[in-house]
């Protein structure tokens, strides 16, 4: 039930309440009302915000040695995915001794009872797996040595869907009351312990999911319960305060210009109101901004950008048309790839390509982005995938968006990326003479290219063979064309550091002990522990974290209260 209360909350108190109705948010409600805890959700947003960000992300999950990754052939193990883990983190501070515990903890996890946990509750899985952020420097660096990245059927609608239902189903049953347009601005102690939580209650608000809502304020309330868990997502959609936490030391000036890949109540608010209740928060210099940002010629919500998820082949060029170096492959080294364009003096950079590659190579991260994986229908993926020309929303970016550039040649096209900045800085010749040289290497099935060597290799994964790496070919060929160029904005996306809290949520004070009665899961904290990626993600555990952290909260809370 909505707004009329609980009929085992009484008198503006609950066993627990849950700040946030994103993903994390639902898996710890229905994890406390599976242990007969009353729950009160408490959300800014409106009732169809539930599931948050999860709602339009594409719905990969990191999981290790699936089924899924066994019938391709894929040789995986929780040992190989935790050398991955760990040398892609980096962990390097006192402080991330709870970020290294949870996340041993959640690769045991992704490597055991995290899919029949998940299949049991009607999750299923598209049967090719991804093969997201491959690092591509040393078997003790960052990224995946295998392919991991699980996409759900029904992409992020379909990670929501249980917990969704779960937690409506308590709705229904009295155990969980959401209260829609209540914003927390307090959380309340005495005693040396969380008690409840303050805030506003906001106007009504009728706008779409995603949409900007108004902070009109139209009364004030205080709940009370035994625990209160923080779940309320990052700081992505606050520019301010990523700039303000932007790691200088590492990656030198923030960006002038992102765009944004969350709505723009993914505000951060609760970072700051929770570190005033005692909470400790760690690693906020830590972040995860994606290098191929699009602005979205359709947008939802502010500043609203969309990220092209690129296959192998298409050459990336900083602002200057200087050819970015490996690691800095499509698909590789997210981290390194924003240094290397930041040093340009820059903000943004170029793919160049052809049609054979993006009708085989781009895909567009979320579930607005791929309506037939989103559908959950065979028929519509075949159709999108393997039917003549690149996926509809592909072909609509290339013909709407602001940021495509597409000729029949390439001294038309250089005119066209030059006049799209109003700059000169693409120079033909210079454009000419890399794509030539890229060309030569075509003749035989090796080269001295790493980009090359790397498509080489991706072919020999069938997966990408099947759906996500183009048969090599010279992109200056007329019969691959026409050619394109797109313009690539810096967008905004995840916080890598938070709350510090321990594997089961507790969030931790600065001295590192707990503070009774406070919980954090998901993106607040740092997905878990106050930032278990450490310095880098390897894509599918932004949702697996939410989902494991939630369950991990929800269930201690559901020990306490």
């Amino acid at each position: 039930m909505t707004e009329t209360g609980s009929l085992i909350m009484n008198n503006n108190h609950s066993d627990a309440i849950v700040v946030g109705a994103g993903l994390a948010g639902l898996v710890a409600a229905a994890e406390l009302a599976d242990a007969g805890k009353s729950v009160l959700i408490v959300e800014q947003e409106g009732e169809n915000s539930m599931g948050g960000q999860a709602h339009w992300s594409l719905g990969g999950l990191f999981l290790v040695d699936s089924p899924e990754q066994r019938r391709l052939r894929i040789k995986d193990s929780a040992e190989l995915a935790l050398q991955d883990w760990l040398g892609s983190a980096g962990f390097d501070r006192e402080e991330d001794y709870w970020p290294r515990k949870t996340a041993e903890a959640f690769v045991e996890f992704a490597a055991g009872e995290m899919r029949p946990w998940l299949y049991d509750q009607g999750m299923r899985w598209f049967p090719v797996v991804g093969w997201a952020e491959r690092g591509g420097s040393t078997a003790t660096g960052h990224g995946n040595s295998v392919p991991r990245f699980h996409i759900t059927w029904g992409t992020g609608p379909g990670v929501v869907a249980p917990f969704e239902r779960r937690v409506r189903e308590h709705m229904d049953q009295g155990r969980i009351t959401l209260k829609a347009r209540h914003q927390v601005s307090r959380i309340l102690t005495a005693d040396g312990r969380v008690t409840g939580v303050a805030g506003e209650v906001l106007a009504p608000s009728t706008v779409q999911r995603g949409e900007r809502s108004s902070r009109d304020v139209i009364g004030d309330f205080e709940f009370l319960a035994g625990a209160v868990l923080v779940t309320s997502g990052g700081i992505g959609g606050n520019h301010d305060l990523v700039r303000e936490y932007w790691p200088r030391d590492r990656l030198g000036e923030p960006p002038a210009s992102m765009v944004s890949g969350v709505p723009h109540h993914v505000d951060g608010r609760m970072i700051a109101i929770t570190r005033d209740a005692g909470a400790a928060v760690i690693n906020s210099d830590r972040m995860w901004h994606y290098t191929e940002g699009l602005k979205n010629w359709n947008p939802i919500w502010p500043n609203h950008g969309i990220r092209i998820i690129p296959g192998p082949s298409s050459l990336w060029f900083d602002a200057n048309g200087r050819r970015l170096p490996a690691p800095c492959l499509p698909g590789y080294d997210t981290l390194a790839t924003l240094k290397e364009i930041l040093k340009s003096g820059h903000d943004y950079s170029w793919f160049v390509l052809d049609q054979s590659i993006i009708e085989k190579e781009f895909a567009l991260s979320g579930s607005e982005q791929n309506p037939d994986m989103t559908s959950g229908q065979w028929k519509e993926v075949l159709k999108s995938r393997l039917g003549k020309g690149a996926p509809a929303p592909v072909e609509a970016f290339k013909k709407h968006g602001e940021d495509f550039v597409v000729a029949d040649d390439l001294k038309t096209l250089v005119d066209g990326m030059n006049r799209l900045t109003g700059e000169q800085r693409i120079d033909y010749q210079r454009l000419h003479a890399e794509l030539t040289a890229r060309d030569n290497q075509m003749d035989n099935p090796y080269a001295k290219d790493a980009q090359i060597t790397a498509i080489h290799g991706a072919r020999r994964y069938l997966g990408d063979k099947l759906f996500r790496a183009a048969k090599p070919h010279r992109i200056l060929d007329p019969q691959h064309g026409p050619l394109i160029a797109v313009r690539l904005h810096i967008l905004t996306r995840k916080t890598l550091g938070g709350l510090h809290t321990n594997v089961d949520g507790q969030v931790l004070d600065r001295a590192g002990d707990p503070v009774a009665g406070l919980y954090a899961a998901g993106e607040v904290a740092g997905f878990g522990g106050g930032g278990y990626h450490g310095y880098n993600a390897l894509e599918g555990t932004f949702l697996g974290g939410c989902i494991f952290s939630g369950r991990r909260a929800g269930r201690h809370a559901a020990t306490v209260v």
